[in-house]
Order: structure tokens, then C-alpha cells, then sequence
């Protein structure tokens, strides 16, 4: 027998955008559904590995990114599951934000609990009715049979525009020139590494690291990044199509995550391709692993101690929406009247067919604002989209797919479809200073 749920607004996406977005909007009293594929929420932070949470800050070192996104960091360094914001030790940003995914899984319940949203794991959509410009409901393939999902708003914050694609709303894919996508990397941790010894390579052979790390600071600064062993890696022949080492300490003292592996050409809405990528991405890690333990000091002793349940996504599906971020509106650090949320993120494309990595630095005072009008999509009227999935070129994509990016869009997705039903207009018609006044109260930095 089917199943049929009704609610206020539902989200779809169980990762940091979801998880923000659906506390946002319990939060106002909206009765709140969220959904996830998985048994756990996290989204590509948990199941991917990916890790830790780059930038909550611009290049200065101010904050620019706090809400709900704070209040998570905040409360997991209560619980001894994050030290906090870090200096970026490769350089790249001011920041980082190391965080433990199992106490994270947890805390990301105890919110959602707390703001009264109704949380259904190991549940996929599958299929969205639409009745003209309407989403009435989507249907959800589950273990105990389907269910019917009914409400007056959907946040789409599946990070491939799922429900965006499924309701018949616009969407654009890869880079304009040949459809191509950011590639997919298979995330693994290490334990037993000597980070001392790494420390001391890098002080001892600047020059074999990323021009942008704070060598002189290594003394008085945690470890908490490294990319570089160019000589190394040049040297190693390891079929990996990328030009250096990248790895980030933590969670544990030994411990590592290795950001190295990269799989190109495969398209990650594609069951098909996806199913290679994880086969190409799991051949990748023990390759990976195989050259740290023999040729980078501080690895000798190491081993595998975690790969990715799943593959990193990168890049897949984004709406066609009310407007398109460009990479001339980040690097510009341009704001706009309908700012729902800053970043100071810098453009970081890693080719999709290439070795190498673009990286566009943000101008003005190192940060950008991101437009309502990327949240809300063409021709569906009462679907809203956080994360991965919003309006934007290939190449502004390269910043807003971040994961603190994500959280807070998803925080003023959550706000915004609540909201619209309380004022009894479509999301694209919400008074913005209303949304904007909200956001502000709730700690967002606009």
C-alpha cells in the first residue's frame, strides 16, 4: 500500500545545504521534512569524505559565512569535534575548518530534532508530479515501498539538481564549450603519519611546495594542509592525471585526508559512468597510497584507514535560474541588491580534462554576494535549490560548490520557502528586504 505525507515545505539533499536549509525552516514553524538517500546526513562531507570545511572566511581572514554554519562549528568545538577555524597551511585560503564527520552525523540529528524537522533516511526520489507550474508532490522508492511526498514548497538541495531536473525546470551541465565536468576524486584517509617529519620537509624545501604556503609560519602554526612534493610526485609515474601531492591533517593527530585521486570524462548523473568512477577511484586510492608510504617522508609507517562510501562529486547538474553567477561577478567581489549570502571562496577549477588547477583570486574586499535570484529556477514556481545545484556559470561554480558556500545558501533557501508561505507568494516574488532582514537576525554576515 502507498504512503502519503504531507508537509509544509520539503527538503530534499541530506548534506550541509539540506541540513541547514531544514533547520532554517523549522525553525519558523514550517512542519519540515527532510530527506537523504543514505542512512546518515552530511552529504558529500560524511559519505565523500570530503573534508575539512574550506572557507568561512576571505582571504584577510574575516568572516563572512556564520548562521547556522557557525552554530554547528561552534557546537561540535564543544563537543571536542572541531578545533575550530584554522590557518590554512597550504595557502590557498586564510582558513580551514577540520571537523569530525561521525560527531557531525549526530549533531546534524540534534538540530533537526530541536527545530522540530522530520528527518527520513534511506529514502530516493525517483519521480516529481507537476500540475502545470506546480510541484504537488514527489514519490520516494524506499524499503517499506513508495511514498508520496506532498507540500506547499521543495528546497532541492540533492546537489544534482534532482528534483529541479525531474519537475522539468532548466538545467545546464559542465562547462558551456563541451559539456564537461569538474572531475570526480576518490577521498581516503591515512593513519600513522608522522607530521613532524612533513613539517620538517617543508621548511627544509620550500620551493617543493605551493608557492602561497606560510613557511615562515610553520614554526608557531598547527599543520593543518599540504600540497606540493612536486619533485616527487613528478618523478613517481603514478597514472593520476594531476600535477602534485594535496592532503589535509586531522581528524587525529596520525591522521590524514587524501585529496589526490582524479577521475576525469565520466559524468556523475550517469549510473553508468558513475559505476567506472567508482571502480577507476578505488584503483586510484591504492595507487595513492602505495607511492605516500614509499616516497614522502612521514608516510613510511602510514596506512589506509577510510576511503569515500562513495565517489566525490564535484560538478553535475545546475539550474538554468533567475540569474547565472559569473566568475567576472566573483573575482570582481561583486554585491548585489538580493545578497543572500556572501563567500570568500576564490575560483578553484580543477580541469576537466587537464592536470592543473585555475585559481581566481576575489578582488575589493575578498569577498562576493550571492543573488536569491541563483536559488530560485525558470518555470517551476514554488521549488527553491541550495548548494551544489544553483545558478551559476561552469566556472563561478568552482567556488559556490564549496561546502560552507552550500551551508549558507541552504540557510536562505530553508528561510526563503518558509517564508514565501507565510506571506502567500511564489518564492520569486518574496519581498527580498523581508528575507534579507530574517537572515540577518539569524547571524548572517550580508
Amino acid at each position: 500500500m502507498k504512503r502519503e505525507l504531507e508537509f509544509d515545505v520539503v527538503v530534499a539533499g541530506g548534506g550541509p545545504a539540506g541540513i541547514n536549509a531544514a533547520i532554517a525552516s523549522g525553525r519558523t514553524g514550517a512542519k519540515t521534512l527532510l530527506i537523504e538517500r543514505y542512512g546518515f546526513l552530511g552529504g558529500m562531507s560524511t559519505v565523500a569524505l570530503v573534508y575539512p570545511w574550506m572557507t568561512f572566511h576571505t582571504s584577510s581572514g574575516k568572516q563572512v559565512i556564520k548562521g547556522i554554519a557557525q552554530e554547528i562549528v561552534d557546537r561540535l568545538m564543544e563537543q571536542g569535534g572541531s578545533p575550530g577555524h584554522l590557518r590554512d597551511t597550504v595557502g590557498f585560503t586564510n582558513t580551514l575548518t577540520p571537523y569530525h564527520p561521525e560527531k557531525y552525523k549526530l549533531l546534524a540529528l540534534e538540530m533537526l530534532e530541536e527545530a522540530g524537522v522530520e528527518v527520513l533516511v534511506h529514502s530516493f526520489v525517483d519521480k516529481v508530479e507537476v500540475d502545470g507550474n506546480i510541484i504537488t508532490s514527489i514519490n520516494l522508492t524506499t524499503k517499506s515501498g513508495p511514498i508520496t511526498v506532498s507540500a506547499k514548497r521543495f528546497v532541492d538541495t540533492t546537489g544534482d539538481a534532482d528534483i529541479a531536473f525531474l519537475s522539468g525546470a532548466p538545467c545546464l551541465k559542465g562547462r558551456d564549450s563541451d559539456h564537461k565536468t569538474q572531475p570526480m576524486t576518490m577521498k581516503f584517509r591515512m593513519r600513522g603519519v608522522d607530521l613532524s617529519k612533513v613539517k620538517e620537509e617543508m621548511k627544509a624545501n620550500p620551493s617543493n611546495f605551493y608557492k602561497k604556503t606560510p613557511i615562515a609560519e610553520l614554526d608557531e602554526l598547527p599543520l593543518t594542509g599540504v600540497q606540493g612534493f612536486y619533485k616527487e610526485w613528478n618523478e613517481s609515474g603514478v597514472p593520476i592525471n594531476r600535477d602534485q601531492v594535496l592532503f589535509f591533517a586531522g581528524p587525529e593527530d596520525d591522521e590524514v585526508l587524501v585529496n589526490c585521486t582524479r577521475v576525469q570524462g565520466l559524468d556523475g548523473t550517469d549510473v553508468f559512468d558513475l559505476s567506472e568512477g567508482e571502480k577507476e577511484g578505488r584503483k586510484q586510492v591504492l595507487m595513492m597510497a602505495d607511492f605516500l608510504q614509499k616516497k614522502i617522508p612521514g608516510f613510511e609507517k602510514a596506512s589506509i584507514s577510510a576511503v569515500g562510501t562513495q565517489i566525490g562529486i564535484r560538478e553535475t547538474r545546475r539550474i538554468d535560474g533567475q540569474y547565472a553567477l559569473t566568475i567576472e561577478d566573483v573575482v570582481a567581489g561583486e554585491k548585489f541588491e538580493d545578497t543572500i549570502a556572501l563567500s570568500g571562496y576564490p575560483i578553484d577549477i580543477h580541469d576537466p580534462t587537464g592536470k592543473g588547477v585555475q585559481a581566481n583570486d576575489i578582488e575589493g574586499d575578498g569577498s562576493y554576494g550571492i543573488p536569491y535570484r541563483c536559488l530560485v529556477p525558470k518555470k517551476i514556481k514554488n521549488l527553491l535549490v541550495a548548494g551544489r545545484c544553483i545558478s551559476t556559470t561552469h566556472e563561478a561554480l568552482a567556488t559556490t560548490r564549496l561546502t560552507p558556500s552550500a551551508m549558507a545558501t541552504g540557510q536562505a533557501a530553508g528561510t526563503a520557502a518558509a517564508l514565501s508561505i507565510t506571506e502567500n507568494v511564489a518564492p520569486k516574488d518574496l519581498d527580498i528586504n523581508k528575507l534579507k532582514a530574517i537572515l540577518e537576525e539569524n547571524g548572517v554576515v550580508l
